[in-house]
Formats: structure tokens, C-alpha cells, sequence
């Protein structure tokens, strides 16, 4: 595997399955060349969580969840669920799963499925490990049954994510992540496809569920890990990123919720999204948002983004290297870029002389800021500039966003944007749309202001 490859993790496998029996170093081999760096191979029963822990000690790769499927509840005891509790305290055991609930079978009468779900989640939370979900046709009882057993407390995924965009926002609110399929790759699941472009990419996790449900170049065929390469690359499509971000993103995830491999937690000053680097060159901003998600945490897109310090114009530059690959450098961290506008114009003043594309983003208070108008000085070094409407009023505006400059922040912003036009070439207004904002008055005023307007999806950074 080189530095190129997309290193993937797939969050759920069963290599525990007689059809890998003959060839699963091979399987594992072929996985790893493909860009696959980690696999968590799930339990269904006893038998099978103990063959899967038996496998992650063998296999460097290779992590375990143990649990018994909905399909195999009756034969959780008390014996077995003993046996579950010194399995999942095993050394690369990650998880308990996968558990939940199968009314589409019918393999086990409801009232016992439901007892053996909620048994497991109080071994998880005993034990402290998230829960791997099974669900089929049991939204509602999945639901009712996590919020009881307060799942939220150890989290985990919903695997094979089956429900609407509805109960995915109900799951998303429970603190839960969304794992997908080889099935987004099908040519009729368009309203799957839909659904996932809304969704937060922090919060999904791939996986290949093999031997189970193999891309569409492979589809009626033995589903394997390498295979997951196919679903990834899909939902690079999706969400119109690299699959090097899918990578990047989505491992991330894996390591927050499993502990899977390890995370690079070094700050990041220059960052690549898609085919932009972005610089990020503050913590400060003029503005607390009630949406920023940097009050969660500081990452974006799987990149590291609260800094220790603030860097000068030569740690930039150093970070940067060769500016030349990127369709353009943003000035866009996790705090206000033109807080620092000295350095900005410095930088920008230094990539113009390879021919670089420059763009802020930023809220538009800088003329508060610095107690002029900034925005000749940003002429010939500035190509385009993002600011943040948010609201169509100033109550709105300084309820959401909350600046320390108070109502006057607004008029200040919407001058920023009336003066841009004079200066930089490409001036947009964008709005987040978060549930207290008017979409439709922010594009009205945008057209009033006589520059673009471009709508972000509040829980989607970056």
C-alpha cells in the first residue's frame, strides 16, 4: 500500500464465514492492497464471536465485535451472555454486536429479540464499548429501545442503514453513526443516494457487510473488504469530494467511535479538501455561532484544526510547500482569517507570484475589526470572498451568530459585501441553514446587495 492509497477501514465484515475459509489471508492480502487498512469482523452468536476474536489476535488488520444477531436471540442465556462479558473485555474487541432487532425473518419471537437487545446494551454500557445495531423492519422498537437503555450513553452505529432520512436525523440526535453498503453503488437506489447526500460525513461510517451485499462490479458475487474501495469512491461521488477525503473522513470516524488504528491529533495549519488547500491561522473569531461545531470539537473533514499558536507568515508558507498542484488556497480555518489581516496579505502577497487562485472566507466583520475598510487593501491579492449572511435582520443575525460588536454587526456585514464588489472579483453571501433562518429572505437580500448567494448545510463543515 503506498501513500496514494486511500487508507479505509470497514466497520463491519463477517470473515468469520465458512465462505473465507480457504482463502482468508489471501482475502486480508487483497484488502490491504486496495487501500484497506482495518477490518472489524462482527459476531453473531457465540460461536461466531469467539472464531471473530480468535481471528483479531491472528491478524494484525483484523478487530472484533462480539454479540448475538436478533436472528440467534434465543440463545442468549444467562450462560452465554457470561460468555459474552469476558469475550468483549478481550484484548482488540471493540464493540458489542452486532444486536438489535429483525421483524422482516422473524427468526425469534419479537418479545425475545427485544429482550436480548436490551440485555447486550447493558453489557455495553457495563463494559463501557459502543453497540453495533441490526435493523429491519423495527425502526420504531430500535428507536424506543435505545432511548430506554440510554445507548447513547457507550454510542455505536446502526449498520446497514435502512430507515428514511427522518429516523436518520433521530438517530444522528441519539449521537449515533450511519453505516452504508456496497448497496449506495446500485443503479436504483437513487433515494438512498439522496438521503446520504444529506447526511453529516462525520457522522458515516462504510462498510462491506461481507460475504453480504457487494458493489454493483461485483454485485451476486462473495462479497470482500478490498471490495469496499467501489462504496467509497460512490460516496466520494455523493458528496462531490476526493476519495482521499472519504478516506481521511470516514477512518476518522472508525477511530472516534472504536478506537480502531491510530489519529493523527497534530495540529493542522494547511489542509487539502477536494483540490483546495486550506490555511488555517486562528482560533479567534469575532463571532460565537450557536451552529459553529468547533464547540464540539475543532476537527474538520478529519483534519486536526485547533492550533497552540498562532503561525507567522514563514510557518505558513512551510506548510503550504508547493502551492501549485491546488485549484486554490482558502483562508478558512476554525476562527476568522482576517483577524489577521497583516499575515494574510503577506501570504497572499507570496502565492500570487506562483499564480495561485486566493479565497477568504470569512463573517464580514473585518472593517469593525480593524476600524477601517480593509478591502482595498486585499485588491489584486484577493480573487474571491465567501462571507457569512446567516440572517436577514439584525435581531436574527446577532441571536445566531451572537458578535461581540452587537446589532451594529449586521449593517456592518451587509456593507462588507455592497463594498467587496469594488475590490475583489467574486463576492458570494452564504447562509447556513440552520432551522431559525429565512433561506429565501437571505437570497432576497443578497440580490438586494447585487453579489452571489450559496447555501451550506449547517452539520456538513467543510
Amino acid at each position: 500500500m503506498t501513500d496514494a492509497t486511500p487508507k479505509l477501514v470497514d466497520s463491519h465484515a463477517h470473515l468469520d464465514n465458512s465462505r473465507f475459509t480457504e482463502d482468508l489471508e489471501e482475502v486480508i492480502l487483497a484488502a490491504q492492497t486496495a487501500g484497506v487498512r482495518y477490518i472489524l469482523s462482527i459476531g453473531c452468536d457465540l460461536q461466531s464471536s469467539i472464531t471473530n476474536v480468535d481471528l483479531a489476535s491472528r491478524y494484525e488488520p483484523l478487530y472484533a465485535a462480539v454479540g448475538f444477531h436478533p436472528h440467534d436471540a434465543t440463545q442468549l442465556d444467562n450462560s452465554a451472555l457470561e460468555h459474552l462479558r469476558q469475550l468483549v473485555q478481550r484484548k482488540k474487541v471493540v464493540a458489542v454486536g452486532e444486536i438489535g432487532l429483525d421483524y422482516y425473518r422473524n427468526r425469534a419471537p419479537h418479545d425475545i429479540q427485544q429482550q436480548a437487545f436490551r440485555r447486550q446494551i447493558q453489557l455495553a454500557r457495563e463494559v463501557g464499548k459502543p453497540v453495533i445495531i441490526h435493523d429491519r423492519d423495527a425502526h420504531e422498537d430500535v428507536l424506543t429501545i435505545l432511548d430506554e437503555e440510554n445507548a447513547s450513553a457507550v454510542g455505536g452505529v446502526l449498520h446497514c442503514f435502512s430507515g428514511d432520512l427522518a429516523m436518520a436525523h433521530k438517530c444522528l440526535d441519539m449521537g449515533f453513526y450511519l453505516s452504508f453498503t456496497g448497496a449506495i453503488t446500485y443503479p436504483k437506489n437513487d433515494e438512498v443516494r439522496a438521503m446520504v447526500r444529506q447526511l453529516p460525513l462525520e457522522r458515516i461510517l462504510l462498510e462491506t457487510d461481507c460475504p453480504y451485499l457487494a458493489p454493483q462490479p461485483y454485485r451476486g458475487k462473495r462479497n470482500e473488504p478490498a471490495y469496499l474501495l467501489h462504496t467509497a469512491e460512490t460516496l466520494a461521488e455523493i458528496k462531490e469530494l476526493k476519495l482521499a477525503d472519504i478516506a481521511r473522513i470516514t477512518s476518522r470516524n472508525c477511530f472516534d467511535l472504536f478506537g480502531i488504528g491510530t489519529c493523527d491529533t497534530a495540529t493542522t495549519i494547511a489542509y487539502q479538501i477536494r483540490d483546495s488547500l486550506y490555511l488555517n491561522i486562528t482560533n479567534r473569531c469575532t463571532n460565537s455561532c450557536i451552529f459553529c461545531a468547533k464547540f464540539n470539537d475543532f476537527v474538520v473533514k478529519g483534519h486536526e484544526l485547533k492550533l497552540d499558536h498562532e503561525p507567522d507568515v514563514e510557518e505558513v508558507m512551510t506548510a503550504i510547500g508547493d502551492p501549485t498542484p491546488y485549484r486554490e488556497i482558502v483562508f478558512c480555518g476554525y476562527g476568522e482569517p482576517l483577524l489577521r489581516l497583516d499575515l494574510i496579505k503577506s501570504v497572499a502577497r507570496r502565492l500570487k507570484h506562483h499564480g495561485c487562485r486566493i479565497r477568504i472566507n470569512t463573517d464580514g466583520q473585518a472593517n469593525l475589526v480593524h476600524d477601517r475598510n480593509i478591502l482595498p487593501e486585499l485588491n489584486g491579492l484577493v480573487d474571491a470572498i465567501s462571507v457569512s449572511l446567516n440572517a436577514a435582520d439584525a435581531t436574527t443575525y446577532q441571536n445566531i451568530c451572537r458578535s461581540r460588536f452587537g446589532e451594529q454587526s449586521f449593517v456592518a456585514v451587509k456593507d462588507f459585501l455592497r463594498l467587496a464588489k469594488e475590490h475583489i472579483p467574486e463576492v458570494t453571501a452564504t447562509m447556513v441553514t440552520y432551522p431559525e433562518i429565512d433561506v429565501g429572505a437571505c437570497e432576497r437580500l443578497a440580490e438586494d446587495l447585487g453579489v452571489a448567494f450559496r447555501i451550506r448545510e449547517y452539520n456538513e463543515v467543510g
